[in-house]
């Protein structure tokens, strides 16, 4: 088994096809080809499903990606380690967040700091921020809760409660609070499953006896906030969140508050890289003021 290998099976892989791949290491598709071939010959193992239109992976072939992706990367925290520097002048780094909303001071110190380091954003909800990181498919996450696993450095962000919001046209948006009640009474907009703060609100309503049904789910918080802006029902989302809106009006759940902690999280395998460790030292030091 020799290093050119590994590394063909591992492109192959991460970018879906031998052609993407070869672009991806500047060489030709045979090569990234023979290599493979060569790899699954010599151990009498079938890596891939190849057809006409894609090329999918084996049980085989996922059980080995799980261990190429922990050894590419373990290989560029030590070139990280070795052009330190470099890596903090012209390095990525790659953040999925529940809400940007809680990194926006963050960022605009790291920027200050760093500003030649290229910053990739994307939302999506918890399941999305924790598979992203395992996958090595983002460094760092931002979550509405404390995660639990000792796999992972925390900062805590905030702890803000959860609240309704509605269109300032419709008749619950003069009330400055609702019951869970009532709320079930209402047609409800809530986000995907996954989302930590649906989970929330539906445990801490079923703990009431009150069983709180959408009538309308859409994916990602924006999405929420334009179909309950049009006035389509009742949306929630956590205090820290809301942001301004003059579409929109925020009504506080009245009972016990249901709090949502937003953290910053990554692996604590990856911490030790450089633009991570920078950017959770800035994140620390925002977070003790």
């Amino acid at each position: 088994m020799r290093y050119v290998q590994l590394r063909a099976f591992h492109n192959v892989a991460v970018c879906g096809g031998f052609s993407r791949a070869a672009e991806a290491l500047f060489l030709t598709q045979p090569a990234v080809s023979d290599q493979v071939r060569k790899l699954e010959e010599e151990y009498d193992v079938l890596l891939f499903n190849r057809n006409k239109k894609q090329v999918t992976l084996t049980q085989a072939g996922h059980q080995l990606l799980e261990i190429t992706r922990r050894m590419f990367d373990t290989e560029q925290q030590a070139l990280d380690l070795l052009s330190e520097s470099r890596a903090l002048r012209a390095g990525t780094l790659r953040i999925v967040a529940d809400a940007a909303h809680h990194l926006l001071h963050i960022l605009a110190a790291f920027r200050k700091k760093y500003p030649t380091v290229q910053i990739s954003l994307r939302a999506g909800n918890t399941e999305t921020v924790i598979t992203s990181l395992y996958s090595y498919e983002a460094d760092i996450g931002v979550l509405g809760e404390i995660p639990e696993s000792r796999e992972f450095d925390i900062v805590k962000l905030n702890s803000t409660p959860i609240i309704a919001f509605a269109s300032t046209e419709h008749p619950i948006a003069c009330r400055s609070n609702v019951s869970l009640e009532e709320l079930a009474g209402q047609p409800l907009v809530m986000r995907e499953r996954g989302s930590k703060t649906r989970q929330k609100l539906e445990d801490f309503a079923a703990a009431a006896g009150v069983a709180l049904k959408p009538a309308i789910e859409a994916e990602g918080r924006e999405a929420v906030r334009e179909i309950v802006a049009a006035g389509a029902g009742v949306g929630f989302v956590s205090a820290a969140e809301f942001g301004r809106d003059g579409r929109l009006a925020p009504i506080e759940i009245i009972g016990a508050e249901m709090l949502m902690d937003e953290a910053l999280i990554c692996l604590k395998e990856r911490s030790g890289g450089k633009l991570v460790r920078a950017f959770f030292e800035i994140a620390r030091s925002l977070a003790e003021k």
